[in-house]
């Protein structure tokens, strides 16, 4: 995985107008507009040293209402199987949500797409509670392959600008 992803994904998540300007720019303007709640709203976002390790993932996104952490991947085809480290990291993912009670995420950048080319997923874990629980619920989790073993599919991703709509929304507003 390349940090500029990493670098890219943080940016609009820590609510930088040019790094949101960067992802949306071929999107519509609803599209475009969604994603800029995050400007309203945005989150402290740390990228992991070593990123990748010990269920720590890539980037760790807090704010006073919500904190998660996210493995970012990127890949020329729609899918990434997991398997060897790809699934170690998973499996920690899980773990480490469990036990601290955060929801793990992966965004998924499919290069070459026009658009939103990010799409997010979820790890299911259990045990979340509050607004964690309540927003991991609206998130696709990662689907399974025909032997049962979780994957990244970018078609079954939540794009980037509904995940910001959704975790930017006011608490009084209704869900997209």
């Amino acid at each position: 995985m390349g940090t500029s992803y990493e670098r890219e994904l943080r940016s609009v998540l820590a609510g930088e107008i040019k790094g949101i300007r960067a992802v949306t720019r071929s999107c519509s303007e609803l599209e475009t507009a969604m994603a800029m709640q995050v400007v309203n709203r945005p989150f402290l976002v740390v990228r992991a040293p070593g990123s990748g390790t010990e269920g720590t993932g890539d980037l760790l996104v807090l704010r006073g209402d919500l904190c998660f952490q996210v493995e970012v991947k990127s890949s020329k085809t729609d899918r990434i199987y997991l398997s060897g480290r790809t699934m170690n990291q998973y499996n920690s993912l899980k773990e480490v949500g469990e036990r601290c009670g955060l929801q793990p995420l992966y965004a998924f950048r499919l290069k070459g797409v026009r658009g939103d080319s990010w799409r997010i997923m979820r790890v299911e874990v259990e045990g979340l509670t509050g607004k964690s629980r309540h927003f991991s619920r609206s998130i696709p989790k990662l689907p399974l392959t025909n032997r049962g073993a979780p994957h990244l599919n970018w078609d079954a991703g939540m794009p980037l600008h509904r995940f910001l709509a959704l975790v930017c929304k006011s608490d009084g507003a209704k869900s997209i």
